[in-house]
């Protein structure tokens, strides 16, 4: 409750910092994590800094979408949040600035990675695995036992059991597409999710659409980024999680400056605060447990300990890449999502 109440005391704070944040300008931010984090990261910028937040909430694939709308003319300076890959594509397609942050050498690997692959144009703010929900009641209750493996997932006894989203329209799904591509080869991946295909009960628009319905026992089973479980656990719900034992791939959560920024400044100042330890740990106050990026973030217990799950080595370039993804999704629509079930 404390840290809900104190996200109602900085909204209320942001009405009085109105006549000095038209001095010190604004910024305009599409924010694609979720919404109690995008209102505490644009309350407390805007009363630290007298800047004005415009921010609009949007999913990552929504948020490139605009983003290319409106690349003659960007009213968009900066972009936080949502899986990696329409960052980098954002990156590839000249969307993003490129800017090189005096603040990388604070951050993890992986982080820097992500920076250096996409030429400067992005930067990864936090990371998250891909692995399974499950709800322990109705594994009991229907004498199933705890998935530990991605060849698990094809038992026969979870036929119907099992929900996973639309890789067309989830960066939670596609990362899984191109997480068994990676682990298994292209061939046997698409001859797996042909086979997991009659164990799926529905393809959800979201990638938080199935464990949302594994936490309120509409579905046993869900293949979700596992930091989206603790939330729902904290809420009451029964929801475990586990990584497959095989190996599993990771989004890296991003963040990009817009190439034509009207508010450039601002946006850099923002860019930065963002980096910092301080603001990263907006993400576990708003219930959101992925690994933050500066090194020096304290680590909410929550978090998953990246040190015990086994991670294949995942090229955000090559899968990231725009003709890669759409080529990927056009395959698995008509290979997989267009069979009987």
């Amino acid at each position: 409750m404390g840290k809900i109440s104190s996200t109602v005391a900085c909204v209320a704070l942001l009405g009085t910092v109105g006549a000095q944040a038209q001095d010190a300008g604004q910024v305009n931010i599409i924010c694609s994590v979720q919404a109690e984090w995008c209102n505490m990261m644009q309350t407390v910028f805007a009363k630290s800094t007298g800047i004005k937040v415009n921010m609009s909430l949007k999913g990552s694939g929504e948020a490139l979408a605009q983003l290319i709308a409106e690349k003659a003319n960007p009213k968009t300076d900066l972009w936080f949040g949502g899986t990696g890959d329409p960052h980098l594509q954002a990156a590839e397609q000249g969307l993003s600035l490129e800017y090189k942050s005096p603040a990388l050498p604070q951050l993890h690997g992986w982080a820097q990675q992500q920076a250096a692959q996409s030429k400067y144009r992005t930067v990864g703010i936090y990371s998250g695995p891909l692995g399974f929900g499950y709800n322990p009641e109705l594994l009991a209750k229907k004498r199933l036992a705890v998935p530990k493996t991605w060849a698990d997932l094809l038992k026969p006894e979870f036929k119907g059991e099992i929900q996973v989203a639309n890789p067309a329209s989830s960066g939670t799904a596609y990362t899984m597409v191109a997480t068994l591509v990676q682990l298994m080869g292209e061939d046997k991946a698409f001859d797996y999710m042909k086979a997991l295909h009659k164990n799926i009960s529905q393809y959800t628009r979201s990638g938080t659409g199935p464990i949302k319905a594994v936490a309120r026992g509409e579905t046993t089973v869900s293949i979700s980024f596992v930091h989206d479980g603790p939330g729902e656990k904290m809420q009451g719900f029964p929801v475990e999680t586990v990584t497959p034992a095989e190996g599993t791939g990771a989004e890296i959560g991003s963040m990009s400056i817009i190439k034509g920024s009207r508010n450039l400044e601002a946006a850099k100042k923002f860019y930065e605060w963002a980096l910092t330890a301080q603001a990263q740990q907006f993400g576990a106050a708003s219930k959101q447990f992925q690994l933050p990026s500066n090194k020096a973030t304290p680590i909410d217990p929550r978090v998953p300990d990246f040190k015990k799950i086994k991670f294949i080595d995942y090229d955000y370039a090559k899968y990231g890449a725009s003709v890669e993804r759409r080529r990927l999704i056009a395959k698995w629509e008509k290979d997989v999502n267009s069979l009987p079930r």
